[in-house]
């Protein structure tokens, strides 16, 4: 099904200083899309991340490629949009996207190959899943040496690329969906609360029983107390 949708005009920072911007809140976030395209790429995609820094749970990563000048109110950051906002924005993306892919790598990978390495291979999946494939990636100050297709990092690129904010909360909402399965299957911990991370309450319930399977054994404080039981 085709769409139809009017491309927003570039706003008054988009030219000063090309990737950077006096000030992000007032960016453009089409900008980066719309240079590309004025570079005679046709299929542009946006990449993003969730779960990097937990100590529990997958990597997830998204990729998605959205309409010429499509513009979802409310995509962001998936850090700045609450829970409920975030299940409804993440339905709307993939209804209105060309595609769109997810890569999930699980945390055992993560102790074997690293976070940074786990991030990549699951974009990499991510980037497979896309159909018609990209021909130019927008990714959040990363990039993939194994993909040969120009890519361009940026910093805070889900505040500044439409599609980094879409990939962000597909990532997001697919990994806070994961941990909540995961919750069923280790209960002691409340993985469906704090998603893994290292809040107060994550640390006082990993001490007192101790790592789980779907803790990362390589990740402090986890591999402390690992090191202290050995």
């Amino acid at each position: 099904m085709s769409r139809k949708h009017t491309p927003q005009q570039p706003s008054k920072h988009a030219s000063k200083k090309g990737d950077l911007f006096p000030d992000e809140s007032e960016c453009d976030s089409l900008y980066f899309e719309r240079s590309a395209r004025k570079d005679g790429y046709t299929c542009i995609a946006g990449l993003d991340e969730a779960g990097r820094g937990p100590l529990a749970g997958p990597v997830v990563a998204a990729a998605v490629v959205l309409p010429h000048g499509l513009l979802i109110p409310g995509v962001t950051d998936s850090k700045l949009v609450q829970e409920p906002e975030r299940e409804t924005l993440f339905e709307l993306i993939q209804s209105q996207a060309v595609c769109f892919g997810i890569g999930i790598v699980d945390e055992r990978t993560i102790d074997e190959i690293n976070i940074y390495q786990a991030t990549i291979v699951a974009m990499e999946q991510a980037l497979q899943q896309l159909d018609p494939q990209p021909d130019y990636l927008l990714l959040d100050a990363i990039t993939l040496p194994r993909i040969s297709l120009p890519q361009k990092p940026l910093i805070k690129g889900h505040l500044r690329s439409h599609s980094i904010g879409a990939a962000s909360i597909l990532a997001k909402v697919t990994r806070d969906r994961l941990m909540a399965e995961l919750h069923e299957k280790f209960p002691l911990y409340n993985f469906h609360k704090h998603k893994g991370y290292a809040t107060k309450e994550h640390l006082t319930l990993l001490q007192k029983h101790g790592p789980c399977d779907a803790h990362r054994k390589r990740f402090g404080p986890v591999a402390d107390m690992i090191g202290e039981a050995q």
